[in-house]
């Protein structure tokens, strides 16, 4: 009788090793290696599922580029404008969505509802996380239609899922969640690097041989990647992950993998007791209307994947009561709120090294576009003297080291949003003036080449 073979695993990108090792010789990382045990059958199982891919393709042939087909891929319209829009313009038959978030962000719930609209679709949802009661629980919450095309099946064997898919032969399967998928063929528990990867492989030969699509639901570990191996990422066609602070209602669809569209779409979503509520223009609901003639608010134009939209950045700067001044930044990448407030000091004059001073992006949404540094020290600066920035201006700019106006990409998307929603001036980098066409604005540009003159604008 054939002994089990003991193998290790990297945990986060899925290396093998005959032995245990402390640094991965793949991805870097230290102490990701786990102990697995593969049964011999499980060996054979793999020897001929090896042999069976040979066999089936020794009638494929080469073909030349111009003999291959170039149509456009047919695409499953979602009814969800955000969702299409961060899939390249629907769901493309055949492929294979892993859709990742941290528990709670609301996954099952966009899917779900998704799902219950797509009422000419015979659709099979996979749990293995809830009960067939929570799942029509929250149906009824969602959605008052009742989708007769919708099946629910409560099953973590997939042997057992393969058998109600060959019966059922839905044009859609969603998994919920891929690690509570289990294969009888290996030993290890449900959610191992083993188990994850085999039931993945699996379902991407039944996405690529029946032409099902697959949406796989993962969660993410404490780095804030998908958990799992990293080869899960790069066996599905798309990759979009969940984001966004429980504390807040504002989510962000973002696609970081897609071979079948752009990875700089962006999704924004609005949590309600109803379910998810897709955000059509993100702009109106970042903006507080209505803080009146208050200090320390700046508003810019931001660019976030290829949407743009307005921000409001919010800033205090005290005395410190602490012999040590506190800096802290939500929503801002807190290293560069220390280099900007260097440039204030050094290039402006601004001496705040006494202070604290504390930044926050309105909404709970974290923005990583360099055009926010403007806005982030015209709030300190405002919030410093304590005088308003004039209600109507906004601005867009990245700051250099030396405090120059950096120029940036975009405008004038920049400013037809800006212009969209009612403001009357904005601050942008001189050098943007060489491409524009000033006669088509009707707000008013105001080109800076430094920091001080930008403050000289909005404070005199």
């Amino acid at each position: 009788m054939a002994k089990d073979k003991i193998a290790y695993v990297c945990d986060n990108c899925g290396q093998e090793s005959s032995k245990w090792i402390g640094r991965c010789p793949s991805c870097g990382q230290w102490n990701t290696f786990k102990e697995i045990r593969i049964a011999a059958s499980q060996n054979n199982l793999v020897a001929r599922n090896t042999r069976t891919s040979i066999d089936s393709t020794n009638n494929a042939k080469p073909l030349r580029l111009k003999e291959i087909s170039s149509k456009a891929t047919p695409r499953i319209d979602l009814n969800d404008t955000e969702l299409n829009r961060v899939l390249g313009g629907g769901l493309v038959e055949g492929s294979i969505i892993l859709l990742g978030g941290e528990p709670g962000i609301g996954k099952s719930t966009l899917t779900l509802q998704t799902v219950l609209h797509l009422t000419d679709m015979r659709i099979l949802y996979v749990s293995g996380e809830e009960s067939a009661n929570q799942l029509k629980m929250r149906a009824e919450r969602l959605s008052d239609t009742q989708n007769e095309n919708l099946f629910i099946l409560c099953e973590t064997s997939l042997e057992s899922i393969f058998t109600q898919i060959e019966s059922l032969k839905p044009q859609l399967v969603i998994i919920d969640s891929i690690q509570t998928i289990a294969t009888e063929q290996v030993e290890n528990s449900a959610g191992s690097v083993v188990q994850i990867r085999e039931c993945a492989a699996a379902l991407l030969r039944l996405a690529k041989t029946t032409g099902i699509p697959v949406i796989l639901i993962g969660h993410i570990n404490k780095e804030g990647t998908i958990a799992g191996p990293k080869i899960l990422e790069h066996i599905v066609d798309t990759v979009i992950q969940f984001e966004g602070d429980q504390h807040y209602t504002y989510r962000i669809l973002r696609a970081i993998k897609n071979r079948f569209g752009s990875t700089s779409e962006l999704g924004i979503y609005e949590m309600q007791s109803q379910g998810l509520r897709a955000v059509e223009n993100p702009s109106e609901l970042l903006l507080s209307h209505n803080h009146g003639e208050l200090s320390g608010t700046a508003v810019s134009a931001v660019i976030e994947g290829v949407r743009p939209f307005m921000v409001e950045t919010q800033a205090l700067v005290s005395s410190a009561v602490y012999g040590t001044p506190q800096r802290s930044a939500t929503g801002f990448d807190q290293r560069r709120l220390n280099m900007l407030l260097a440039v204030l000091e050094r290039r402006v004059g601004f001496k705040l090294i006494q202070k604290d001073v504390f930044i926050n992006i309105a909404g709970g949404l974290r923005v990583t576009d360099l055009a926010l540094d403007l806005s982030i020290i015209s709030a300190i600066i405002s919030s410093n003297v304590d005088t308003a920035i004039e209600r109507g201006w906004s601005m867009a700019g990245e700051v250099g080291l030396s405090g120059e106006v950096r120029p940036i990409s975009r405008i004038e998307q920049r400013i037809a949003e800006a212009e969209k929603l009612g403001f009357t001036d904005i601050i942008i980098p001189k050098y943007n003036m060489q491409s524009l066409d000033t006669k088509k604005y009707n707000i008013t540009l105001h080109p800076v080449a430094k920091v001080e003159e930008a403050l000289r604008c909005l404070f005199g």
